[in-house]
């Protein structure tokens, strides 16, 4: 039996002996949240540990099997009834400014936590409840994109998860063919960057001894992987998707390869989004990629670019583009065709302007606070990486046909510089390029002229 399993088993017991001392606690719910606010109110007054695990599991269990509007009036109520005691942080307040020592600051900061974040902290000692409190988040993520003032809420979920599920709590497993069904059936459905249509496409993807799949979990979520990792061995730099997941490839024995491409990263909690997996993930498979194939000597990602598409179509209309000229928007005009990419002449008389266009976007293109916009990009800069090489067509499904017109990009992870790439990015806002990309995103504007028709093909 394993640990979480015998501390799941143990903690069920405590609860089940804690109902028994505990009458049901009140009716349901009357849709005002008043029954399950004085469930808080008694689990945050409770001592006892076998009562406190059953008041932690009754309130999930009811909130479990609240429709939305309740489940809306819950958090409202998190928001307004359990914020930090204001007689005690006047106080506390008071206090310091008489005497600012540090036993006074420390009963600052303690009369100043929320009374939400001990409630939090209780309810996820419930048998199961750090994956209950997972699934709140998420509800209330989507709760707060219609109500801002839910963020503050939400802040306190996201400040404990980030103890929680703190990489020192985390487990790398090798994820293959032999795994359990249960974690297999949750790759296919959590994979969100190529989809996996059916079992025999997760095979491809797991049995041959050129692939690779590893996946974070933690202890008290059994079998619910956090974020995934996809892995070719190959012996190059790959240019396309099909290069990679072609079910045509002939696979080459783990021992031949010189490179690990990871063509596929998929977070799986979406109640834990903010909370950041990847950055450790790719730095631990890395190293236990070369523990175990020494021969490998490139680390390299097959990534997809999802906001090129957009920001691509509103530079088309901005007359003062810095990165687009008229010759370029004239020729890009045949990106309105669909069928453009089928068409040999179109598609290379093209090339050069969507590669032109996507270096740009990747190194010069900025959000509102400054920071590169592709949130792909902004991922493996800020690990360190170096954005390699801009792949013309590389991916042509039906979404990355959308989001990206079908531009992928190799991110390499040169180990001996990842450190200074990652300082130079939040440091100085520095994208590290290579010189071919460097050459591609030159801040230069095509002369202006009067938009010519794209030759006949």
């Amino acid at each position: 039996m394993s640990e979480a399993t015998f501390l799941g088993d143990l903690l069920q017991t405590i609860a089940e002996r804690g109902r028994r001392l505990l009458a049901r606690a009140g009716p349901p719910d009357d849709g005002r949240g008043g029954a399950l606010a004085a469930l808080c109110e008694r689990l945050l007054a409770s001592r006892g540990e076998a009562s406190s695990l059953a008041l932690a599991q009754e309130i999930l269990d009811r909130w479990a099997g609240l429709p939305d509007g309740d489940r809306r009036a819950f958090m409202t109520m998190l928001l307004d009834d359990f914020g930090p005691r204001r007689d005690r942080l006047d106080a506390a307040v008071e206090a310091y400014r008489t005497a600012p020592t540090p036993k006074a600051a420390q009963r600052l900061h303690e009369a100043s936590e929320p009374r939400r974040q001990e409630l939090i902290r209780r309810l996820n000692a419930a048998p199961d409840g750090m994956a209950a409190l997972v699934r709140m988040r998420e509800a209330l993520l989507a709760l707060k994109a219609d109500d801002p003032g839910l963020a503050v809420v939400d802040d306190d979920f996201a400040h404990l998860f980030g103890s929680w599920f703190n990489r020192g709590f985390l487990v790398l497993r090798r994820i293959d063919w032999a795994s359990p069904a249960s974690v297999l059936e949750k790759i296919i459905r959590y994979e969100a960057v190529h989809e996996i249509r059916d079992w025999e496409e997760l095979r491809r993807r797991l049995e041959p001894p050129d692939r690779r799949c590893f996946a974070f979990f933690h202890p008290r979520l059994v079998d619910e992987p956090l974020i995934f990792v996809e892995v070719a061995l190959t012996t190059d730099m790959p240019a396309t998707v099909a290069e990679v997941l072609s079910p045509e490839r002939a696979p080459i024995p783990a021992e031949q390869a010189s490179a690990a491409v990871f063509y596929s990263i998929s977070n799986c909690q979406e109640g834990l989004r903010g909370v950041s997996f990847g950055n450790f993930l790719i730095k631990q498979v890395v190293q236990d990629l070369r523990r175990d194939l020494p021969e490998l000597a490139t680390f390299v990602t097959l990534s997809p670019v999802p906001g090129f598409a957009a920001w691509l179509a509103r530079e088309r209309e901005a007359p003062d583009s810095e990165a687009l000229g008229a010759e370029d928007r004239a020729l890009l005009a045949a990106l309105d065709d669909r069928g453009w990419m089928d068409d040999p002449e179109a598609a290379e008389r093209l090339r050069p302007v969507m590669s032109r266009a996507c270096a740009w976007y990747l190194v010069h293109a900025r959000n509102g606070r400054g920071g590169v916009i592709d949130p792909v990009a902004r991922f493996h800069l800020g690990n360190g990486a170096r954005l390699e090489r801009v792949n013309f067509l590389a991916d042509r499904s039906a979404r990355a046909m959308r989001q990206a017109h079908g531009m992928m990009v190799n991110y390499l992870y040169e180990l001996e510089k990842i450190e200074a790439n990652h300082e130079a990015f939040f440091d100085r806002g520095e994208v590290a390029t290579s010189s071919s990309v460097r050459r591609l995103a030159r801040r230069q504007r095509s002369p202006e002229v009067k938009p010519a028709a794209l030759p006949a093909s």
